[in-house]
Protein backbone atom coordinates (compact mmCIF):
# COMPACT_ATOMS: atom_id res chain seq x y z
CA UNK A 1 0.00 0.00 0.00
CA UNK A 2 1.60 2.99 -1.07
CA UNK A 3 1.78 5.73 0.76
CA UNK A 4 -0.38 9.14 -0.18
CA UNK A 5 2.15 11.97 -1.34
CA UNK A 6 2.19 14.71 1.33
CA UNK A 7 0.18 18.10 0.58
CA UNK A 8 2.30 21.23 0.41
CA UNK A 9 0.93 24.23 2.91
CA UNK A 10 -1.16 25.85 0.00
CA UNK A 11 -2.91 22.62 -0.59
CA UNK A 12 -3.66 22.18 2.83
CA UNK A 13 -5.01 25.87 3.39
CA UNK A 14 -7.01 25.86 0.77
CA UNK A 15 -8.48 22.60 2.24
CA UNK A 16 -9.17 24.36 5.59
CA UNK A 17 -10.94 27.25 3.91
CA UNK A 18 -12.98 24.93 1.80
CA UNK A 19 -14.03 22.70 5.19
CA UNK A 20 -14.48 26.24 6.76
CA UNK A 21 -16.99 27.81 4.29
CA UNK A 22 -19.06 24.47 4.10
CA UNK A 23 -19.13 24.70 7.28
CA UNK A 24 -20.53 28.34 8.03
CA UNK A 25 -22.97 27.43 5.06
CA UNK A 26 -24.27 24.58 6.73
CA UNK A 27 -24.11 26.58 9.98
CA UNK A 28 -26.29 29.23 8.57
CA UNK A 29 -29.05 26.88 7.00
CA UNK A 30 -29.38 25.03 10.18
CA UNK A 31 -29.79 28.12 11.82
CA UNK A 32 -32.34 29.80 9.23
CA UNK A 33 -34.37 26.62 9.17
CA UNK A 34 -34.70 26.72 13.32
CA UNK A 35 -36.29 29.89 12.76
CA UNK A 36 -38.11 28.86 9.68
CA UNK A 37 -39.31 26.19 11.81
CA UNK A 38 -40.03 28.08 14.99
CA UNK A 39 -42.33 30.75 12.74
CA UNK A 40 -44.29 28.14 11.72
CA UNK A 41 -44.36 26.58 15.60
CA UNK A 42 -45.72 30.25 16.76
CA UNK A 43 -47.98 30.83 13.81
CA UNK A 44 -50.04 27.25 14.69
CA UNK A 45 -49.78 27.75 18.36
CA UNK A 46 -51.65 30.90 17.53
CA UNK A 47 -53.90 29.07 15.16
CA UNK A 48 -54.76 26.96 17.77
CA UNK A 49 -55.30 29.33 20.50
CA UNK A 50 -57.40 31.20 18.25
CA UNK A 51 -59.68 27.62 17.20
CA UNK A 52 -60.45 27.78 21.31
CA UNK A 53 -62.28 30.85 21.45
CA UNK A 54 -65.86 30.38 22.92
CA UNK A 55 -67.39 32.72 20.91
CA UNK A 56 -70.11 31.57 18.51
CA UNK A 57 -72.56 32.42 15.91
CA UNK A 58 -75.62 30.96 15.08
CA UNK A 59 -76.85 31.93 11.42
CA UNK A 60 -80.59 30.31 10.84
CA UNK A 61 -82.24 30.71 7.63
CA UNK A 62 -85.97 31.10 7.45
CA UNK A 63 -88.70 33.87 8.22
CA UNK A 64 -87.97 35.85 11.27
CA UNK A 65 -91.18 35.58 12.76
CA UNK A 66 -91.44 31.86 12.61
CA UNK A 67 -87.74 32.03 14.24
CA UNK A 68 -88.19 34.60 16.87
CA UNK A 69 -90.86 32.74 18.87
CA UNK A 70 -88.06 29.89 19.88
CA UNK A 71 -85.94 32.13 21.56
CA UNK A 72 -86.47 31.93 25.32
CA UNK A 73 -87.22 35.59 26.89
CA UNK A 74 -84.48 37.75 28.24
CA UNK A 75 -81.36 36.05 26.23
CA UNK A 76 -80.19 38.93 24.19
CA UNK A 77 -78.22 41.78 25.82
CA UNK A 78 -78.21 44.13 22.69
CA UNK A 79 -80.40 43.45 19.53
CA UNK A 80 -79.83 45.46 16.94
CA UNK A 81 -81.68 45.19 13.25
CA UNK A 82 -81.23 46.61 9.61
CA UNK A 83 -84.81 46.52 8.33
CA UNK A 84 -85.47 47.26 4.52
CA UNK A 85 -86.08 50.92 4.73
CA UNK A 86 -89.13 50.13 2.41
CA UNK A 87 -87.70 52.54 -0.32
CA UNK A 88 -90.22 50.74 -3.34
CA UNK A 89 -87.06 50.17 -4.89
CA UNK A 90 -85.37 46.74 -5.81
CA UNK A 91 -82.30 46.85 -3.81
CA UNK A 92 -79.19 45.57 -6.03
CA UNK A 93 -75.26 45.62 -5.86
CA UNK A 94 -73.50 44.42 -8.92
CA UNK A 95 -70.25 43.10 -8.18
CA UNK A 96 -67.87 44.21 -10.75
CA UNK A 97 -63.83 43.76 -11.59
CA UNK A 98 -61.62 44.23 -14.29
CA UNK A 99 -58.92 42.44 -16.27
CA UNK A 100 -56.48 43.58 -19.22
CA UNK A 101 -57.40 44.18 -22.49
CA UNK A 102 -55.97 46.26 -25.41
CA UNK A 103 -59.37 46.87 -26.27
CA UNK A 104 -60.88 47.16 -22.93
CA UNK A 105 -63.44 50.01 -22.01
CA UNK A 106 -61.50 51.68 -19.42
CA UNK A 107 -58.04 53.24 -19.11
CA UNK A 108 -55.63 52.53 -15.88
CA UNK A 109 -52.46 52.87 -14.56
CA UNK A 110 -49.92 53.93 -17.08
CA UNK A 111 -52.32 54.10 -19.56
CA UNK A 112 -53.11 50.27 -19.73
CA UNK A 113 -56.31 49.64 -20.96
CA UNK A 114 -58.72 47.37 -19.01
CA UNK A 115 -61.98 45.39 -19.41
CA UNK A 116 -65.00 45.72 -16.73
CA UNK A 117 -66.75 41.92 -16.49
CA UNK A 118 -69.69 41.79 -14.26
CA UNK A 119 -69.48 38.34 -11.85
CA UNK A 120 -72.95 39.04 -10.45
CA UNK A 121 -76.21 41.06 -8.90
CA UNK A 122 -77.43 40.31 -5.30
CA UNK A 123 -80.67 41.70 -4.91
CA UNK A 124 -84.13 42.16 -2.37
CA UNK A 125 -87.10 43.53 -2.79
CA UNK A 126 -87.75 46.42 -0.43
CA UNK A 127 -91.40 47.66 -0.52
CA UNK A 128 -93.88 46.75 2.07
CA UNK A 129 -98.06 47.83 1.62
CA UNK A 130 -98.05 48.66 5.22
CA UNK A 131 -94.38 48.47 6.66
CA UNK A 132 -95.46 49.58 10.05
CA UNK A 133 -97.33 46.37 10.30
CA UNK A 134 -94.38 44.51 9.42
CA UNK A 135 -92.37 45.61 12.05
CA UNK A 136 -94.38 45.46 14.68
CA UNK A 137 -94.87 42.19 15.80
CA UNK A 138 -91.09 41.86 15.32
CA UNK A 139 -90.32 44.88 17.47
CA UNK A 140 -92.31 43.19 20.04
CA UNK A 141 -90.40 39.61 20.03
CA UNK A 142 -86.97 42.38 20.49
CA UNK A 143 -88.74 43.81 23.65
CA UNK A 144 -89.59 40.23 25.11
CA UNK A 145 -85.89 38.92 24.25
CA UNK A 146 -83.74 41.69 26.08
CA UNK A 147 -82.39 40.91 29.08
CA UNK A 148 -83.50 43.41 31.68
CA UNK A 149 -80.41 45.52 31.33
CA UNK A 150 -80.53 45.10 27.40
CA UNK A 151 -80.89 48.01 24.44
CA UNK A 152 -82.62 47.82 20.95
CA UNK A 153 -81.34 49.87 18.15
CA UNK A 154 -83.36 50.36 14.99
CA UNK A 155 -81.68 51.24 12.01
CA UNK A 156 -84.01 52.88 9.38
CA UNK A 157 -83.57 56.18 7.42
CA UNK A 158 -85.83 59.39 6.90
CA UNK A 159 -88.54 57.65 4.79
CA UNK A 160 -90.03 55.48 8.00
CA UNK A 161 -87.91 56.97 11.34
CA UNK A 162 -90.76 58.82 12.25
CA UNK A 163 -93.08 56.57 12.24
CA UNK A 164 -91.06 53.39 14.02
CA UNK A 165 -90.60 55.90 16.82
CA UNK A 166 -93.86 56.65 17.19
CA UNK A 167 -94.40 52.46 17.19
CA UNK A 168 -91.44 51.63 19.20
CA UNK A 169 -92.59 54.31 21.60
CA UNK A 170 -95.49 52.27 22.19
CA UNK A 171 -94.20 49.47 22.70
CA UNK A 172 -91.20 50.27 24.86
CA UNK A 173 -92.59 52.68 26.39
CA UNK A 174 -91.80 56.88 25.65
CA UNK A 175 -89.18 56.59 28.82
CA UNK A 176 -87.46 53.58 27.28
CA UNK A 177 -85.81 56.02 24.25
CA UNK A 178 -82.69 57.43 24.80
CA UNK A 179 -81.26 58.56 21.82
CA UNK A 180 -81.28 58.62 18.10
CA UNK A 181 -77.72 58.35 16.61
CA UNK A 182 -77.79 60.09 13.24
CA UNK A 183 -75.08 58.23 10.80
CA UNK A 184 -73.62 60.78 8.57
CA UNK A 185 -72.11 60.06 5.40
CA UNK A 186 -70.96 62.18 1.83
CA UNK A 187 -70.97 59.19 -0.95
CA UNK A 188 -72.76 59.23 -4.23
CA UNK A 189 -75.26 61.12 -6.00
CA UNK A 190 -76.47 64.42 -4.99
CA UNK A 191 -80.10 66.04 -5.49
CA UNK A 192 -80.16 68.85 -7.14
CA UNK A 193 -83.90 69.80 -6.54
CA UNK A 194 -83.15 69.19 -2.60
CA UNK A 195 -80.90 68.82 0.52
CA UNK A 196 -79.46 65.23 -0.67
CA UNK A 197 -80.12 62.62 2.11
CA UNK A 198 -76.67 61.88 3.46
CA UNK A 199 -77.49 60.03 6.79
CA UNK A 200 -79.27 56.93 8.43
CA UNK A 201 -81.33 56.95 11.84
CA UNK A 202 -80.61 54.33 14.91
CA UNK A 203 -83.09 54.61 17.63
CA UNK A 204 -81.99 53.57 20.62
CA UNK A 205 -84.15 52.11 23.53
CA UNK A 206 -83.51 50.16 27.05
CA UNK A 207 -85.57 47.98 28.42
CA UNK A 208 -85.18 49.66 31.31
CA UNK A 209 -84.37 53.00 31.19
CA UNK A 210 -82.58 53.08 34.87
CA UNK A 211 -80.47 50.14 34.14
CA UNK A 212 -78.82 49.79 31.26
CA UNK A 213 -75.38 48.95 29.89
CA UNK A 214 -73.62 51.75 28.32
CA UNK A 215 -69.36 51.19 28.39
CA UNK A 216 -68.68 55.43 28.69
CA UNK A 217 -64.68 54.21 29.46
CA UNK A 218 -64.88 51.68 26.06
CA UNK A 219 -65.66 54.55 24.19
CA UNK A 220 -63.54 55.23 21.13
CA UNK A 221 -62.37 58.74 20.77
CA UNK A 222 -62.11 60.30 17.74
CA UNK A 223 -60.31 63.99 17.19
CA UNK A 224 -61.04 67.14 17.73
CA UNK A 225 -62.43 69.16 14.63
CA UNK A 226 -60.46 72.53 16.23
CA UNK A 227 -57.51 71.33 17.78
CA UNK A 228 -56.10 74.40 18.58
CA UNK A 229 -58.41 75.41 21.06
CA UNK A 230 -57.87 72.27 23.22
CA UNK A 231 -55.11 71.19 25.37
CA UNK A 232 -52.01 69.51 23.82
CA UNK A 233 -53.14 66.80 26.06
CA UNK A 234 -56.56 66.72 24.88
CA UNK A 235 -55.84 66.54 21.36
CA UNK A 236 -53.75 64.27 21.62
CA UNK A 237 -56.36 61.94 23.68
CA UNK A 238 -58.90 63.05 21.11
CA UNK A 239 -63.00 63.29 22.37
CA UNK A 240 -65.58 61.36 22.72
CA UNK A 241 -68.55 60.77 20.00
CA UNK A 242 -72.12 62.68 19.87
CA UNK A 243 -74.86 61.11 18.58
CA UNK A 244 -74.00 62.57 15.42
CA UNK A 245 -71.46 59.53 13.83
CA UNK A 246 -69.42 60.92 10.39
CA UNK A 247 -68.46 57.33 9.09
CA UNK A 248 -67.83 56.59 5.25
CA UNK A 249 -69.98 53.86 3.46
CA UNK A 250 -68.27 50.92 3.07
CA UNK A 251 -65.97 51.39 0.28
CA UNK A 252 -67.56 49.89 -3.50
CA UNK A 253 -63.59 49.21 -3.81
CA UNK A 254 -62.40 47.74 -0.28
CA UNK A 255 -61.17 44.55 1.52
CA UNK A 256 -64.16 44.98 3.63
CA UNK A 257 -66.92 44.78 0.93
CA UNK A 258 -69.01 41.67 0.29
CA UNK A 259 -71.08 42.34 -2.51
CA UNK A 260 -74.39 42.67 -0.47
CA UNK A 261 -76.73 45.73 -1.31
CA UNK A 262 -77.31 46.83 1.99
CA UNK A 263 -73.56 46.01 3.91
CA UNK A 264 -72.80 48.33 6.68
CA UNK A 265 -69.39 48.87 7.62
CA UNK A 266 -67.33 47.40 10.81
CA UNK A 267 -66.73 50.82 12.22
CA UNK A 268 -70.23 51.89 12.72
CA UNK A 269 -70.86 48.05 14.48
CA UNK A 270 -67.56 48.23 15.65
CA UNK A 271 -68.57 51.04 17.87
CA UNK A 272 -72.37 49.90 18.75
CA UNK A 273 -71.33 46.50 20.18
CA UNK A 274 -68.11 47.85 22.13
CA UNK A 275 -70.49 50.43 23.83
CA UNK A 276 -73.74 48.16 24.47
CA UNK A 277 -72.23 44.83 25.71
CA UNK A 278 -69.80 43.26 27.59
CA UNK A 279 -67.20 40.54 26.09
CA UNK A 280 -69.82 37.18 26.68
CA UNK A 281 -72.57 39.05 25.91
CA UNK A 282 -74.60 37.35 22.87
CA UNK A 283 -76.25 39.67 20.64
CA UNK A 284 -79.21 39.29 18.11
CA UNK A 285 -79.54 40.55 14.55
CA UNK A 286 -82.51 38.97 12.66
CA UNK A 287 -82.24 41.08 9.52
CA UNK A 288 -78.67 39.43 9.33
CA UNK A 289 -77.72 40.65 6.24
CA UNK A 290 -73.75 40.61 5.08
CA UNK A 291 -73.00 39.48 8.49
CA UNK A 292 -71.65 42.75 10.06
CA UNK A 293 -73.14 42.14 13.32
CA UNK A 294 -71.43 38.62 13.42
CA UNK A 295 -68.07 39.39 12.25
CA UNK A 296 -67.94 42.60 14.80
CA UNK A 297 -69.16 40.81 17.82
CA UNK A 298 -67.00 37.46 17.26
CA UNK A 299 -63.80 40.17 16.88
CA UNK A 300 -65.16 41.44 20.17
CA UNK A 301 -65.70 38.13 22.16
CA UNK A 302 -68.98 38.58 21.66
CA UNK A 303 -71.94 35.84 20.84
CA UNK A 304 -73.93 36.54 17.98
CA UNK A 305 -77.58 35.21 16.50
CA UNK A 306 -77.94 36.10 12.92
CA UNK A 307 -81.41 35.38 10.92
CA UNK A 308 -82.42 36.06 7.57
CA UNK A 309 -84.75 34.57 4.80
CA UNK A 310 -82.90 35.13 2.14
CA UNK A 311 -80.44 32.54 0.92
CA UNK A 312 -78.20 34.82 -0.76
CA UNK A 313 -78.00 36.39 2.77
CA UNK A 314 -76.50 32.78 3.93
CA UNK A 315 -73.91 32.23 1.20
CA UNK A 316 -72.39 35.60 2.02
CA UNK A 317 -72.23 35.29 5.77
CA UNK A 318 -70.97 31.57 4.86
CA UNK A 319 -67.64 33.12 3.24
CA UNK A 320 -67.21 35.92 5.39
CA UNK A 321 -67.59 34.20 8.84
CA UNK A 322 -65.70 31.09 7.38
CA UNK A 323 -62.73 32.06 10.05
CA UNK A 324 -65.05 32.14 13.27
CA UNK A 325 -66.72 28.76 12.11
CA UNK A 326 -70.57 29.58 12.69
CA UNK A 327 -72.67 27.36 13.08
CA UNK A 328 -76.13 27.33 10.37
CA UNK A 329 -79.90 26.12 10.86
CA UNK A 330 -81.54 25.43 8.47
CA UNK A 331 -79.17 25.59 5.56
CA UNK A 332 -76.00 24.07 4.87
CA UNK A 333 -73.10 25.75 3.76
CA UNK A 334 -70.70 24.54 0.95
CA UNK A 335 -67.43 22.73 2.00
CA UNK A 336 -64.95 25.45 0.49
CA UNK A 337 -66.99 28.01 2.79
CA UNK A 338 -67.78 26.94 6.20
CA UNK A 339 -65.95 24.23 6.56
CA UNK A 340 -62.55 26.21 5.69
CA UNK A 341 -62.24 27.47 8.75
CA UNK A 342 -62.45 23.99 10.58
CA UNK A 343 -59.86 22.31 8.63
CA UNK A 344 -57.38 24.86 8.79
CA UNK A 345 -58.08 24.63 12.97
CA UNK A 346 -57.43 21.23 13.07
CA UNK A 347 -54.16 21.45 10.68
CA UNK A 348 -53.00 24.04 12.80
CA UNK A 349 -53.63 21.69 16.15
CA UNK A 350 -51.92 18.84 14.36
CA UNK A 351 -48.69 21.01 14.00
CA UNK A 352 -48.92 22.44 17.39
CA UNK A 353 -49.12 19.10 18.58
CA UNK A 354 -46.45 17.21 16.45
CA UNK A 355 -44.17 20.39 17.00
CA UNK A 356 -44.67 19.77 21.24
CA UNK A 357 -43.62 16.19 20.91
CA UNK A 358 -40.70 16.98 18.90
CA UNK A 359 -39.41 19.86 21.10
CA UNK A 360 -40.36 17.37 24.44
CA UNK A 361 -38.30 14.54 22.61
Amino acid sequence: MTEPEPKSLEELKAGLDAAGADYDAALAAALAACDAAWIAVTKAEDAYRKALVTSTIDIHLGDNLDILPTFPDGSFELIYIDPPFNTGKKQARTQKRTIRDEDGDRTGFKGQRYRTVNVGTKSFADQFDDFMAFLEPRIEHAHRLLTPTGSFLLHLDYREVHYAKVLTDSIFGRDSYLSEIIWAYDYGARSKKKWPAKHDNILWYAKDPKNYTYRYEHMDRIPYMAPGLVTKEKAERGKTPTDTWWHTIVSPNGKEKTGYPTQKPLGIINRIINVHTNPGDTVLDFFGGSGTIAESAFRQDRNSVMVDCNEEAMQVMARRLAFARPTFHGWTAPKDTACDATDAAEAALETYLKAQENSDA
